[in-house]
C-alpha cells in the first residue's frame, strides 16, 4: 500500500512538473493532474491539500537535486573564479531541464506564503554554495557579493526562457564573463 501511494505521489508530481513547464502556474489544477494521472479528481486532493502544497513538495524534491548538481560541478574545479564560472555555467545548462522550467513557472505564479518561504530558502541555500569562494577571492561582504552574483543569473535565465534573440550559449558566456569580472579585485 505504501510503495502505491509513493508511485502515485511521484506520478503526481511528475504531471505537475509536465504542466507547469508546458503552460505555468495556471496549467497546475487539480483537473489537469487527475487528467493526466488517470486519477479521479477526489483522488488527488487525498494526496495534496492545494495546488500550494503540490508547489511546496516540488520544491522539496526538485531544488536538491538541482542544487546538487550545482554543488558537484563546483568540486570538480579547486581556484574560487572556476568555482564561480561552474556555478554560473551549470545553472544555466539547466535551464532546459524540466525541473528547472517547472520551478521558473513556480517562482513566476502566484504562490501563498508557505510556499514562497521555501523557495526563498532554498535559493539561500543555492546562494550560500558560492560564500566561500567569494571569500577566498577576499571580498569585505561575500554573502552580499552571492546574492549580486545570484542576480546576473536570474537575469540570464529569465533571458533564456523568455527565448531571447540571443542563443542560450551567448547569454551564458556575457554571464560568466560580467560575473568573473564582477568578482574579480
Amino acid at each position: 500500500m505504501a510503495e502505491h501511494r509513493s508511485m502515485q505521489r511521484a506520478a503526481l508530481l511528475d504531471a505537475a512538473r509536465s504542466l507547469l513547464s508546458e503552460g505555468g502556474t495556471e496549467a497546475l489544477t487539480f483537473p489537469a493532474l487527475a487528467e493526466r494521472t488517470g486519477l479521479a479528481r477526489s483522488s488527488v486532493y487525498e494526496y495534496f491539500r492545494s495546488r500550494a502544497a503540490v508547489v511546496e513538495e516540488l520544491c522539496a524534491v526538485d531544488f536538491p537535486v538541482w542544487a546538487a548538481e550545482v554543488e558537484a560541478a563546483m568540486a570538480a574545479v579547486d581556484a574560487p573564479e572556476a568555482k564561480i564560472e561552474a556555478y554560473v555555467r551549470t545553472q544555466l545548462a539547466l535551464v532546459g531541464d524540466r525541473r528547472h522550467r517547472a520551478v521558473v513557472a513556480i517562482s513566476a505564479g502566484e504562490l501563498d506564503a508557505g510556499a514562497r518561504e521555501k523557495i526563498r530558502a532554498a535559493h539561500g541555500g543555492l546562494i550560500a554554495m558560492i560564500v566561500d569562494a567569494l571569500a577566498e577571492l577576499n571580498h569585505d561582504q561575500p554573502r552580499l557579493a552571492a546574492m549580486l552574483l545570484q542576480g546576473i543569473v536570474d537575469a540570464a535565465v529569465r533571458r533564456i526562457e523568455l527565448g531571447a534573440a540571443e542563443d542560450p550559449e551567448t547569454i551564458t558566456e556575457a554571464a560568466v564573463s560580467m560575473a568573473l569580472r564582477g568578482v574579480r579585485r
